[in-house]
């Protein structure tokens, strides 16, 4: 979904739940990058995504060392170890965003948050109001 499409989708769900409670709707932000940057989980999986990532070039080099390859064989070699970061960065990116999906609806249950959308700061979206629990995200993200 692209950009526009979310922020339609986030406007109709803000206005449809201030209409519906007359006002009574409580709505949550999140910093998805300061918590990218700052919560100890997630600096802790991306070390470990990283070194895996160096673990995966060592091996790269090893296994080529003082062989002289092709074009066709260096673009094969390329193409696999470039198939290998994506899946380590894959794996890794989901289990960012299935701990932090969890840690998010906890603290909506906890505070009787209706919805909990991402401001971060490049692209904000709730100007003024609502609820910031980027910290309490970070926090729990131990």
């Amino acid at each position: 979904m692209n950009f526009a499409k979310k922020l339609a989708a986030v406007a109709l769900v803000a206005s449809s739940l201030i209409i519906s409670g007359c006002g009574q709707g409580q709505i949550g932000a999140v910093d998805v990058s300061k918590v990218m940057t700052e919560a100890p989980r997630v600096k802790k999986l991306m070390e470990e995504a990283q070194t895996k990532i160096t673990e995966e070039q060592n091996k790269l080099e090893q296994a080529n060392a003082g062989k002289e390859l092709t074009d066709e064989e260096a673009l094969k070699v390329q193409m696999d170890f470039q198939r290998k970061l994506d899946s380590i960065n894959q794996a890794y990116a989901a289990q960012i965003k299935s701990r932090m999906d969890v840690v998010i609806e906890e603290i909506s249950r906890e505070k009787n948050l209706d919805v909990v959308i991402n401001n971060s700061s490049e692209q904000k979206i709730l100007f003024q109001g609502g609820i910031d629990v980027t910290q309490d995200v970070i926090n729990k993200m131990q």
